[in-house]
């Protein structure tokens, strides 16, 4: 069995926010749409981690949905950029004004050939 659960959220969500955000299935999967060298510059406006477990292999994991100021939803189950991203949300939080991040691949140092995403704040 295939379930879904809000792990942590930015905020309360309403019921109807929750069943959308266990649907990943509208969400731009990060790992799909940057390619090398290719970045991605959005705002902020919340976040919510899923931990996800697959009963055909028992496999667990998370995913992050991050949400933009335009409501695009992006998906990653990336560990290097959930940590990037919820390091620089945490700092953030209690600022006022709008911010955004770039997210990008950036190749590995240990693994040849590898890349993973990660992101950054634009100053």
């Amino acid at each position: 069995m295939y379930t879904v659960t809000i792990k942590e959220a930015s905020r309360e969500f309403t019921a109807r926010e929750r069943i959308a955000f266990k649907d990943t299935s509208n969400a731009l999967q990060l790992d799909n749409i940057l390619g090398d060298n290719e970045s991605l510059e959005i705002v902020p406006v919340d976040y919510v981690i899923l931990d996800v477990v697959n009963g055909a292999d028992n496999e667990q994991y998370e995913k992050i949905i991050v949400i933009d100021s335009t409501g695009t939803k992006y998906v990653t189950g990336s560990s290097s950029f959930k940590t990037a991203f919820m390091s620089i949300w945490s700092e953030m939080v209690a600022e006022t004004e709008p911010y955004s991040i770039t997210i990008y691949k950036k190749e590995s140092k240990n693994y040849k050939g590898k890349s993973f995403i990660t992101c950054s704040i634009v100053a």
